[in-house]
């Protein structure tokens, strides 16, 4: 029984039981794997969806950025210091996306293993067992081992079957299930060897040929679909700091710019590398890159009905801005219209209360005299001096009190 001795066999011993298991209960390996691709997917979900989240997020930033990078051309510091400030600010990490990209691709990595090395994970043999079985098949028949050394297992395994007896002496303890091997043929294809890109050194030209060189083809495919599916939906998400799409930014935008470049790039290193391995790892990688698209596009429906929502919420409130500044603007309008000369009183808040209280304290002195006079309680000297002036002191009609006498301090001798 294998077990686990390092950290890399925390991931690859429990998913190699996975993939045992479903092999045994569908009897065919290329279901197994297909499915097996696609749980390893699901799994995988809330990190591809961390990545994904993230993605977007600075790729509604680009037209702010690229702002940034007019401003400050000529001096970088206040650039960098810029576009730091602006990604703080937003919430989001430039090497975030990138940093949770990279975690499925550590996990993959191990899991890579699990599918190359079927008589370590698959028949839970340990590393020692494996490589006796290897190296006894390999002298038995060595032409069957033409190829990288990386995949001798996957070689071994398919013909373990035809070898059983002479293992079985050779290598006591290996239990039935062992010597079973694994059949890898799936739809007629067998997924256990490499397939060839050089059609006229096919010795037949049958569907198991076909189909072995084509599942490279469509796993490059599947690549292509989902970079193109996640660089149309990024740049949908491209908006400016008003909430406006910007295709413009979009369009120049550096994420773009190196998306169209490993569009091409990837796919095709991914179909020179299906052509040196077997096909059963070309179909995983299909599998799980169609399994990517479905994701990705849903991820992409989820976050922008979120971020359009966010960009809803920005324009309403410019909306509200721009009418209350048109409202200012008519107002202010209004008040040149009515004062052309732009003259102005002033009008403090202390003086408009002092100017009130007097004007009331006038009101209530006018009706306390109508009163006086309408009861007879006034003389006719002093309705006489009411009349003629507001204090009743003719030389000072507007002095304060009635007790006012220019005399009071003495006259004034004037000289001869």
């Amino acid at each position: 029984m294998f077990l686990a001795f390092s950290i890399s066999d925390l991931i690859t011993v429990p998913f190699g039981y996975l993939l045992s298991w479903l092999y045994n209960w569908t009897s065919s390996y290329g279901v197994a794997l297909i499915i097996f691709a696609v749980l390893v997917k699901l799994i995988l979900f809330p990190v591809s969806a961390k990545s994904k989240q993230s993605t977007m997020k600075m790729s509604r930033l680009a037209p702010q950025m690229q702002e940034i990078q007019k401003k400050y051309a000529d001096d970088q510091a206040k650039q960098s210091q810029a576009l730091r400030e602006l990604q703080q600010r937003e919430g989001v990490s430039m090497f975030g996306g990138c940093l949770w990209g990279f975690v499925p691709l550590l996990l993959l990595l191990p899991l890579y293993a699990v599918v190359r090395q079927p008589i370590t994970y698959m028949l839970h043999q340990s590393g020692e067992v494996a490589a006796q079985i290897v190296d006894f098949i390999k002298n038995a028949n060595p032409d069957l081992f033409s190829g990288n050394s990386f995949y001798n297992q996957m070689i071994a395994a398919r013909h373990i079957p035809e070898f059983a007896q002479q293992l079985q002496q050779t290598i006591p303890g290996l239990s039935g299930s062992v010597l079973n091997g694994v059949n890898f043929t799936f739809l007629g294809i067998d997924l256990g060897v490499v397939p060839q890109f050089n059609i006229f050194a096919w010795d037949a030209y049958d569907w198991a040929h076909i189909g072995a060189f084509l599942i490279p083809i469509l796993s490059a495919a599947s690549q292509v679909l989902t970079m193109f599916i996640a660089q149309k939906t990024n740049n949908s998400v491209i908006t400016d700091q008003n909430g406006v799409r910007d295709e413009e930014a979009a369009k120049n935008s550096q994420a773009n710019q190196m998306s169209k470049g490993m569009m091409f790039m990837m796919p095709l290193m991914s179909l020179w590398i299906g052509f040196t391995i077997p096909a059963a790892l070309s179909l995983y990688w299909f599998i799980q890159g169609i399994v990517s698209a479905i994701m990705d596009t849903y991820l992409t429906v989820h976050y922008r009905k979120i971020y359009d929502e966010e960009d809803a919420r920005r324009l309403q409130q410019l909306m509200e801005q721009e009418a209350i500044e048109a409202e200012k603007e008519r107002i202010r309008a209004a008040r040149r219209a009515a004062n052309p000369d732009g003259i102005t009183e002033n009008t403090s808040k202390k003086k408009l209360q002092q100017k009130q209280q007097r004007e009331q304290a006038q009101q209530k002195a006018a009706a306390a005299r109508e009163y006086a006079m309408n009861k007879g309680l006034l003389s006719e000297e002093d309705q006489q001096e009411d009349e003629s002036c507001l204090s009743g002191i003719p030389s000072r009609p507007y002095c304060k009190g009635r007790a006012y006498d220019p005399n009071r301090y003495g006259s004034t001798p004037t000289k001869e």
